[in-house]
C-alpha cells in the first residue's frame, strides 16, 4: 500500500538536510503552493511534499467518497506516507485543511513531529454561542449552492477573494489549481471542513506549536488563531501566535 499512496499522491522528498520536514497544502491547492519558498529550505532540510487526495493532479478516481467523510481519513494517509518513508521525526508546516489534519497527525502521533507549524488554521469555520469561526451556517449554505450551480464562476468569483485581487499572479495560481479539481470532489470537501469542529481535542496537542495568521483571510478571522493559541495542549496555554 505504501508506495502505490505515494505514487497516487505524487509524494516528493527533495532537498539534502538531515531532518525531514513536511509541507501539506490547504484545500483548492496542490504541492505547487510552496514552489517559491522551497528553495530557501532545500539547503537544510529533506522536504517531503504530497497532493492530497482531493486535489486536482490526483486522479480524481482514487477520491473514495465513503472514506474522506472525515479529517482523520487524511491523518490516515498523511501517516502512511511517513511510515513508507520510514521518518520517525519531522517538522509539519500545514496550511489551513491541512493544519488541521496535523493537529489530528500530532495527537495520535506525538512523537513522530518536533513541531507543528499552522498557517490559516481553524478547528471550527460556523460561528457559535461563545465563538466567532467567521461565517453563519445560512452563509455557508449559500456557498455550497453557487459552487454546484456554477463551479467556474464560484472559482472566478472566490480565487479573487481569497488571495487578494492586487496579487494577480497569485489569483491565477489558485484559479488554476481550484479549476483542476472536479467540482463535486471540491463541494464534498468543502462540506467536510465546514462541517468540522476541532474545538475540543485541542487541548490534547503536546507539541511546540507556531501559529501563522494573515492580518486580511476571507476564511479565518484573526480572532480564531488567538482561540487556537488559547486551547491548544502545549505549552499550558497554547502556541507561538505570529500575523
Amino acid at each position: 500500500m505504501g508506495n502505490t499512496l505515494l505514487e497516487a499522491l505524487n509524494v516528493r522528498v527533495i532537498g539534502s538536510g538531515e531532518k525531514f520536514l513536511v509541507l501539506a497544502h490547504g484545500l483548492g491547492t496542490d504541492q505547487s503552493a510552496w514552489q517559491r519558498i522551497i528553495p530557501y529550505f532545500r539547503p537544510s532540510y529533506r522536504i517531503i511534499l504530497y497532493d492530497l487526495v482531493f486535489a486536482g493532479s490526483v486522479n480524481p478516481d482514487l477520491f473514495d467518497f465513503r472514506k474522506y467523510t472525515s479529517l482523520e481519513a487524511y491523518v490516515d494517509d498523511l501517516l502512511a506516507i511517513l511510515d513508507a518513508l520510514k521518518v520517525d521525526r519531522c517538522a509539519y508546516v500545514g496550511h489551513s485543511l491541512s493544519a488541521m489534519i496535523g493537529i489530528l497527525a500530532s495527537i495520535r502521533r506525538p512523537e513522530l513531529f518536533t513541531k507543528l507549524i499552522l498557517i490559516g488554521a481553524s478547528p471550527r469555520f460556523l460561528n457559535d454561542e461563545d465563538y466567532h469561526g467567521g461565517y453563519e451556517l445560512s452563509e455557508i449554505e449559500r456557498v455550497f449552492t453557487a459552487m454546484e450551480a456554477n463551479y467556474e464562476a464560484w472559482v472566478s468569483g472566490f480565487a479573487p477573494l481569497a488571495v487578494g485581487a492586487d496579487v494577480p499572479e497569485a489569483v491565477r495560481e489558485f484559479s488554476r489549481t481550484l479549476f483542476n479539481m472536479r467540482p463535486d470532489i471540491s463541494l464534498f470537501v468543502s462540506r467536510t471542513v465546514f462541517n468540522s469542529d476541532l474545538r475540543g481535542v485541542l487541548g490534547l496537542v503536546k507539541v511546540p506549536c507556531c501559529i501563522i495568521q494573515t492580518a486580511k483571510d476571507v476564511s479565518v478571522p484573526v480572532s480564531v488563531a488567538a482561540y487556537l493559541k488559547r486551547h491548544l495542549g502545549w505549552p499550558e496555554h497554547g502556541g507561538k501566535f505570529e500575523h
